[in-house]
């Protein structure tokens, strides 16, 4: 995984988190940190919004096969070298 994913993987576990608090205990916990009751703060809408572009990201993670993501060689990797 290259380190943009890693990233947009990071945002994606910040994200899920926020919303299970807010499902379980009506606390948004980005706008609690960042300010703002209601998602209006600058800074609080900067990371709604690298939340998103890191889920779109991710969708690629889904195309990339199995041993190309994987840091682990396969045997067929290993014959061809």
């Amino acid at each position: 995984m290259s380190w943009i994913q890693r990233t947009a993987l990071l945002l994606i576990i910040v994200g899920a988190v926020n919303w299970g608090l807010i499902g379980l205990f009506q606390y948004d916990l980005v706008a609690g940190l960042f300010g703002g009751g209601e998602q209006s703060a600058v800074l609080s809408r900067l990371i709604y919004t690298a939340v998103g572009i890191s889920g779109l990201i991710a969708i690629s993670l889904y195309f990339i096969p199995a041993a190309q993501n994987s840091d682990v060689k396969t045997d067929a990797a290993v014959e061809h070298e």
